[in-house]
């Protein structure tokens, strides 16, 4: 069995052969290469990764620690990678919980995370149809390992087992066309005015008022998707059926072969150079599903990686609305958007009648970029400032949120000075 003494290669080696196999070899390596930069300093957990890798967990081990964050910044979910590297390889954020001995479980907010395998327990997932179970403490979705080993994005996300979606026909999108582009679109991220509804939260407990689960007929489409270059949008809204749960978002230029929006038959009289190169390297893009009640998916299709905002990641990260932008990896498969969380509204502050409407409202908005990022690490500030991008709203999940509007009880009169 090698250990801290043998050289990296021959320790990677080693801990490839035991990789489940959902993932890639070249994912896993470069992920498994990742963490050895991270423990290079800390022989002995290093000794303590490779005995539990190497013997399935047949001896207790101790934990294999690696920073929360670097300089502030989001780094992800590193312990549902590994566990999905070496034990699970379908595994499912709600499913994981620590064992009562790790010391630096996720759900203990330490400034190091543990991503020993053999410290977590995969919970039983819940029969068809019925809700998951809450995330236990030391869950989260899909994250990526960093390319450099000094330098980590913001909040990154890398492939899961992929997963087979039927085919769905064309007719089912409805599809817009228009030529050239318009201006108009605010320096600050785009916020569009949305179509009839827009959404994402659970029915939930609001100042008393129990919302139940909606009982409206579903909106005519699932989501609406607007295209950007810079701050112009180019081309109308396409607007997706909602007996259409796929839709493809790619660079390509004939939309015949199903529910796909061709961002590349799109044309603008004032394209700068950057979009026409960006542009080049969308190739399939992305896929959004809607499932359930209108939890919402992404798989990044392209050979390059895409920035997201959404605020459901973002709280399923703990991090502020809007603070954090995640990179996601070609091949990623993650939940993105959720229509009934349970804590959808109330999480942001306890009582949602503080919060103002349009706040709510972006909780049921998706902001993609393609290829570039923008943020802290990047020198584009805003996603406005991003060559080619889609704004993408949630009719469902506003559907919901307006029945939660609609259950709050009415703010009592302030008295006049």
């Amino acid at each position: 069995m090698p250990g801290s003494s043998d050289t990296g290669p021959s320790i990677v080696r080693s801990l490839l052969c035991h990789r489940q196999r959902g993932d890639s070899e070249a994912f896993a390596r470069r992920a498994i290469e990742s963490l050895l930069r991270k423990l290079k300093e800390k022989k002995d957990e290093l000794d303590a990764l490779v005995a539990a890798v190497t013997t399935n967990g047949a001896h207790p081990s101790k934990c294999v620690t690696i920073p929360r964050t670097l300089d502030g910044r989001l780094q992800g979910f590193p312990h549902v990678l590994y566990a999905r590297l070496w034990r699970w390889p379908d595994l499912h954020k709600a499913e994981l919980r620590p064992l009562r001995f790790c010391r630096f479980a996720f759900g203990l907010k330490r400034d190091s995370v543990c991503v020993n395998p053999y410290h977590y327990e995969r919970l039983p997932a819940p029969p068809v149809g019925e809700p998951a179970p809450p995330t236990p403490p030391g869950g989260g979705d899909h994250p990526a390992p960093d390319s450099t080993g000094t330098h980590k994005p913001p909040h990154t996300h890398t492939p899961i087992a992929p997963q087979i979606s039927p085919q769905v026909s064309a007719s089912a999108a409805q599809v817009r066309r228009q030529r050239g582009g318009r201006r108009g679109a605010p320096r600050q991220p785009a916020l569009s005015p949305p179509p009839p509804t827009v959404a994402v939260c659970t029915p939930p407990m609001v100042s008393g008022v129990c919302v139940p689960p909606s009982s409206p007929p579903r909106p005519e489409f699932w989501c609406s998707i607007a295209y950007f270059e810079m701050d112009v949008q180019v081309g109308e809204t396409f607007k997706v059926a909602s007996g259409c749960p796929l839709v493809v978002v790619d660079g390509y230029v004939d939309p015949s072969g199903g529910a796909r929006f061709c961002l590349g038959q799109l044309s603008n009289l004032h394209r700068t150079h950057a979009s026409e190169r960006a542009r080049l390297h969308i190739g399939k893009g992305v896929q959004l599903e809607c499932r359930g009640e209108g939890d919402v998916w992404l798989r990044c299709r392209s050979h390059h990686a895409v920035f997201l905002q959404s605020y459901y990641l973002d709280r399923e990260a703990g991090r502020a609305p809007g603070d954090a932008v995640h990179k996601i990896y070609p091949g990623a498969y993650i939940k993105v958007g959720r229509s009934r969380g349970g804590k959808g509204v109330t999480r942001h502050g306890g009582d949602p009648s503080g919060i103002g409407v349009d706040d709510l409202r972006r909780l049921c908005i998706l902001r993609l970029s393609f290829v570039k990022g923008w943020g802290p690490d990047y020198p584009r500030q805003s996603i406005t400032h991003t060559p080619c991008w889609i704004e993408v709203h949630l009719h469902r999940a506003l559907q919901l949120l307006d029945e939660v509007l609609h259950a709050m009880p009415a703010a009592e009169p302030s008295p006049l000075p």
